[in-house]
């Protein structure tokens, strides 16, 4: 919960300062993105120069005063300096600390920076933040999330998977940016890597999935009336794994984790059952399975090693791996490993997903647990095992020693939550529409807008409905009656929840349009406030 305070605090403050320099933004929540290098790794730097496509002004973070003009297409060169930034334009020098560079009628951009082969370009505002020890700075793209996620979309997912593909990438893309499962660095919410999501700004931005973010605007997927961790991955390989089978607690470490009911273990097929025991496993990865993920490159794959060689791979990946405390005892720098005398998994989740591993040698017993840690252990040619659903075959010689070992498995990524290739599959093959795909890879979650507290000034929610059909969900108010504005009508709607009713809802499908909406929440009268949010109601395939 703290995070997510913390991250709303941020975007509600960079709304306001940069909405009162400039019309960039049209009001909307604003994301942090650190920009990285040309590898996706560096987000410090120590010098760039960025440019806009127009006219760019540079601001003062704090008083909102223009500092400078910069004609388009003009260098802006940026330094680390002793007690600021240094800036270069036209062969003038200036320093400055808290400011930002818009670019009203363009797009900014970064000399020498490519993504997909093209010049990198974003909407927004750059921010240049100075490390508090003056290491260096970050480049910081303050963007409008549906800015931000028209650049993150069309490169998490293949455009080819389809219009109701892109949607869910989109909702999942839309709560994991406004609810990440942490936040490595305080001057940014996210960064534009694989580390959080692949964000490649306005150059790589296609039709199709830029329509995608538009016809999910506002949406987010809840569960018992907060916004989901809606993790994802590439191919979960028939069966996704449940959240504290795969992730560690991020402050505790704590491993499993906390369970998130949302984030069960999910069969693509009822008649697929559990695959923690070894056998079932074993049938199920060693062969192709139909299944939603079947059209995936990685659904199944093999690696192979002889004992010799994977011995070198563990000296070396058991030292890096043992610093994440999930190596139990710790294999350090200068202990002896010694000759392989078995690989088995000791314990398996739902989707047959390695848990827990033990490697035997003749010099010592391992334990390597969570997911992440098991597939950068077992490296083959200094690449990290697609996925941790892993089936272990053992090749002997004639006096019983290992000379080879085979590890079969399905899936790439972590498993957990929704599956890109499957949700490709369930799009196209099975006609299914995006709210079908969600609730299919997470459980027990409804649609709609982000909860909002109102109390003493109105909010205004902008979302797309697809079938023009949404209740009003009141989660918290001792208030008699509700005042919203629909599509620029006033209604009125008296509020009888009892005492022991958690929810009060309120049938709005007459005011509904299909398509974009917007609706104002008035504040309740005497000071009092109330807690609600949009939930779309949907036509099923099954039934409603």
């Amino acid at each position: 919960m703290g995070i997510k305070i913390k991250l709303f605090a941020a975007i509600f403050l960079t709304a306001f300062l940069i909405t009162a320099i400039s019309p960039v933004f049209a009001g909307g929540d604003v994301v942090r993105v650190g920009l990285t290098d040309n590898k996706f790794q560096n987000v410090l730097k120590q010098q760039i120069v960025v440019y806009g496509t127009a006219d760019c002004d540079i601001c003062d973070k704090e008083t909102r005063k223009v500092i400078d003009t910069v004609p388009a297409e003009t260098d802006i060169m940026i330094t680390n300096g002793v007690i600021g930034l240094d800036l270069f334009v036209n062969g003038k020098k200036s320093t400055l600390r808290d400011f930002v560079i818009v670019c009203p009628r363009g797009v900014l951009g970064v000399k020498d920076l490519t993504r997909k082969g093209k010049p990198a370009l974003y909407h927004g505002a750059f921010e240049l933040v100075q490390h508090p020890d003056r290491k260096g700075f970050y480049l910081v793209n303050l963007v409008e999330v549906q800015e931000y996620l028209k650049g993150v979309v069309p490169n998490e997912m293949p455009v080819r998977f389809g219009l109701e593909a892109l949607k869910a990438q989109a909702v999942a893309a839309r709560n994991y940016v406004l609810t990440p499962r942490t936040q490595a660095y305080d001057e940014f919410n996210v960064v534009d890597s694989v580390a959080s999501q692949v964000y490649y700004g306005v150059n790589t931005e296609d039709d199709l999935s830029t329509r995608a973010v538009m016809e999910t605007d506002g949406i987010v997927a809840l569960y018992d009336n907060e916004p989901i961790l809606a993790l994802y991955s590439s191919t979960a390989g028939g069966y996704t794994e449940s959240y504290s089978n795969a992730f560690s607690e991020p402050s505790t470490k704590m491993f499993p984790s906390i369970n998130r009911p949302y984030l069960a273990a999910v069969p693509d097929k009822e008649e697929f059952q559990a695959l923690d025991e070894e056998e079932k496993a074993k049938e199920f990865y060693e062969n192709k399975v139909p299944s939603y993920d079947i059209e995936s490159p990685y659904y199944r794959w093999e690696k192979n090693w002889a004992v010799g060689e994977l011995e070198n791979i563990l000296k070396s990946t058991l030292v890096a791996q043992s610093k994440t405390g999930f190596i139990h005892p710790a294999f350090n720098q200068g202990d002896e490993l010694g000759h392989i005398k078995d690989i088995k998994v000791m314990k398996r989740g739902a989707s047959g997903k390695a848990i827990e591993v033990e490697l035997m040698t003749d010099k010592g017993c391992y334990r390597i647990a969570k997911e992440l840690v098991i597939r950068r252990v077992f490296q083959k040619d200094g690449i990290s095992l697609p996925s941790a659903n892993i089936i272990v075959e053992k090749q002997l010689d004639s006096y019983g020693n290992i000379t080879d070992i085979t590890m079969y498995g399905g899936g790439f990524g972590h498993g957990v939550g929704m599956s890109q290739y499957g949700a490709g599959y369930m799009a196209n093959k099975l006609n299914q529409p995006y709210y079908n795909i969600l609730r299919h890879y997470y459980s027990g979650i409804n649609l709609g807008t982000m909860p909002v507290t109102v109390c003493g000034e109105e909010v205004k929610q902008t979302f797309w409905a697809p079938v023009g059909r949404a209740r009003l969900i009141v989660t918290n108010s001792t208030a008699a009656k509700i005042a919203v504005m629909i599509n620029g009508k006033v209604h009125e709607f008296p509020v009888t929840k009892t005492i022991f009713q958690k929810d009060y809802k309120i049938d709005i499908s007459r005011y509904i349009e299909d398509g974009a909406n917007t609706i104002v929440y008035y504040p309740p009268t005497l000071g009092r406030s109330v807690t609600l949010y949009v939930e779309l109601v949907e036509k099923y395939d099954k039934g409603e």
